[in-house]
């Protein structure tokens, strides 16, 4: 049976040791006016302006977790705003713009591949695909992507499971779900932002 097609980036799973996540995340911040976009479910990466931004697909920069929401106080409405993601060249009227992010080094994450994978992709370290999410439900439409793997320790994530869904683990075709971890994980590489 073919997989649902549903593009949700990294939604969190559970601990590598098996145990619950229970919705660990902390706080972080978006520079004002940064320009680009972030979808609940995206990478997310620190910056030397001491603030975080999206990770990039096909970048090598060590990803600090996944972006889980926002708040800011909305330049016009002058309304505190909470959101899934935050739309991009926003500048507060008061304070930061404040982040949430599942940065837990140990997190497992549920994320959509981009193609057919099978059972001998799996432990192979993957690239995520650069898609922008979507506006109406702020969800993330970043996927695995099958087509960027290998060995090479800065790629993002490490794919470690198929999921057991049964309406999304047909190995023969695209969109399967794929548990994987963080695999340049910012809190383990011991390189800090220069």
């Amino acid at each position: 049976m073919a997989n649902q097609s549903e593009k949700f980036g990294l939604r969190p799973h559970r601990k590598l040791d098996g145990t619950p996540l229970v919705g660990a995340q902390n706080r972080y911040t978006i520079k004002p006016n940064y320009g680009t976009g972030i979808f609940q479910g995206d990478l997310v990466v620190p910056v030397s302006t001491g603030n975080i931004e999206r990770h990039t697909g096909h970048t090598s920069y060590a990803v600090v977790g996944v972006f889980n929401g926002v708040f800011y106080n909305d330049p016009t409405t002058q309304k505190p705003t909470y959101g899934n993601y935050y739309p991009g060249s926003i500048t507060p009227t008061q304070g930061d713009i404040t982040a949430f992010v599942v940065d837990d080094p140990d997190a497992v994450f549920l994320m959509d591949a981009d193609a057919a994978f099978t059972r001998a992709d799996l432990y192979k370290n993957y690239s995520v695909t650069n898609t922008t999410g979507v506006t109406q439900t702020g969800i993330s439409k970043q996927q695995l992507d099958v087509s960027v793997s290998g060995i090479t320790a800065t790629f993002a994530v490490q794919a470690i499971d198929i999921s057991q869904d049964p309406e999304n683990s047909d190995t023969g075709s695209a969109n399967a779900n794929i548990l994987v971890r963080i695999n340049n994980h910012f809190y383990r590489s011991g390189t800090g932002i220069a």
